[in-house]
């Protein structure tokens, strides 16, 4: 197992990819802290983390909120006594809306989860991933980060910064035994994407699977080279161009 001995924190792990990475985490034999903001959801993840044999702490987290992420990770040493690896997954998604007519209210609160909460989260945990020698951090972005779209704005723009801060932590940490990198998805069978995109083809999007087991890659030792880096999983539909 790659992942045994390993404690994971999973934001967003509730349902969709989060859940996905959880369970295939687990199934490396890593323990699992499933975080998200609804407690029934994360309670039936964590359940099912102990199915596989593994601990699981299920915390109501809300990562725009920087109290609420220290107490995250505060539980987690508490319950578990190490932090190797966070997925920064929790993110919200985006009606299809012109510039014109979005709010500042909701482009305020899409950058507060997809973008302030990465970066608390990723803060919080460094100290305990600088003390223990090293650790993994993967940010969930998109192919929306890597192209803007029209009626896409603040959530395209939330990704593209997902991007530049990983590159930027890295930078800082990369010498200090902690690896940050990030994965774009393209189009994943989420209830995220069917609520943002209702007329989307079923038929042309990838699973949770798909984007969980690149995951676990980059939470493992094979990916101790990648540093700063950016993993395209546009899948077979969407990977023709980052703006599709």
């Amino acid at each position: 197992m790659r992942l045994a001995g390993r404690v994971a924190i999973v934001t967003g792990g509730g349902r969709g990819i989060g859940r996905t990475i959880c369970l295939a985490f687990a199934r490396e034999g890593a323990d699992v802290v499933v975080a998200a903001r609804s407690a029934g959801e994360i309670e039936q993840v964590a359940g099912e983390v102990q199915e596989l044999g593994r601990r699981a702490l299920a915390a109501v987290t809300d990562v725009s909120d920087e109290a609420s992420v220290a107490r995250l990770v505060r539980r987690t040493l508490e319950a578990l006594q190490r932090i190797d690896i966070l997925v920064n997954n929790a993110a919200i998604g985006q009606p299809l809306r012109r510039v014109g007519d979005l709010d500042v209210a909701q482009w305020d609160e899409i950058m507060a989860v997809n973008v302030r909460g990465t970066f608390l989260c990723a803060r919080e945990v460094l100290p305990t991933m600088l003390a223990q020698g090293g650790g993994r951090i993967i940010n969930i972005s998109s192919i929306g980060g890597r192209r803007g779209r029209a009626e896409r704005s603040a959530y395209r723009a939330s990704k593209a910064a997902v991007l530049s801060l990983t590159e930027s932590l890295s930078d800082e940490v990369r010498s200090l035994g902690i690896n940050v990198n990030a994965i774009c998805p393209g189009g994943v069978a989420t209830r995220m994407l069917r609520e943002s995109l209702p007329d989307r083809d079923p038929t042309m999007l990838m699973a949770p699977e798909d984007i969980a087991a690149v995951a676990v890659f980059l939470a493992s030792d094979e990916a101790r080279a990648l540093h700063g880096a950016t993993l395209d999983a546009f899948g077979a539909a969407t990977g023709i161009r980052a703006g599709s």
